[in-house]
This record gives structure tokens, sequence and C-alpha cells, in this order.
């Protein structure tokens, strides 16, 4: 199974965000307990960051054929990117969307506008939410 992986914008400082609230998560830990998760299993992972919009749509198109799905943590997209939005729907892929609690930029799946066209969102603390999205998509296949 082929997943891609896109952390919104601001996601490269969740360590700065965590550190506010007492805890100790950073995108390099999120990453490598990812890649630990799925080690000795048949799960390819592809993984990008970015806080701009061409190029999440570019990363989204040129894996379009590759991925069997992907998850999606949209942050300040979720209100209001219509962009990605409409390359989500023709790309097709199976996504999976990530939203954080516990003071980590809350966004209610019900204020997310990737919400109808997602197989499901995940909302949690950013240390599970990949896990149990990875775990989710593996149930899709």
């Amino acid at each position: 199974m082929n997943i891609l992986i896109l952390h919104g914008p601001n996601l490269n400082l969740i360590g700065s965000i965590s550190a506010q609230i007492g805890q100790r998560i950073t995108l390099d830990k999120i990453n490598t307990g990812l890649r630990r998760h799925v080690r000795n299993s048949e799960i390819n992972l592809k993984i990008m960051q970015t806080h701009k919009i061409f190029q999440a749509i570019n990363f989204i198109q040129r894996n379009r054929n590759w991925a069997d799905g992907m998850l999606f943590a949209p942050m300040a997209w979720a209100k209001y990117e219509y962009s990605i939005f409409e390359t989500l729907q023709i790309a097709d892929i199976s996504t999976i969307q990530l939203l954080f609690s516990d003071g980590f930029g809350n966004i209610e799946k019900d204020h997310s506008i990737f919400s109808d066209i997602c197989k499901s969102t995940i909302s949690g603390s950013p240390d599970q939410v990949y896990i149990d999205g990875v775990n989710a998509l593996q149930k899709l296949a």
C-alpha cells in the first residue's frame, strides 16, 4: 500500500505549539513514529510538509496514480482552501483528514471544507492521529 502524507501550514512549528502546552511533539517525531509504525509492512510512505498551496497541489497531482490513500492534516487550509479541495476531488485518492485537539489549533470537523470529500476525519492528539489514520487506510484497502 502506498500512502501520501501531507502536513499543512505551520506544522513545521508544532514543536513550539506543543511546548506551550507542556508536551514534546515535533514534526520529526511524528514522521519517525509513522516510519516506525509501517516498518516491516507492505506500506510505503511519501511525506511532505508545506505552507505553499501550489506545492501541496503538485504533490497530490504528481502522486495521484502512485497513492492508494492519503492522510491530510489541513490546518488553516481546512477553512478556505478550495483549490486543494478541487485537487482532492479530481485526484480521487482515498483521503483521511486529520484534525488536532488539545490546544493544537483546534478545528472541528463541521468547520472543515474537506470533511465531506474525505473518507473520514480523525481528531485527537497529533502524535496519535497519524497512526490511527494509517490503520484506517489499511482497513479501507
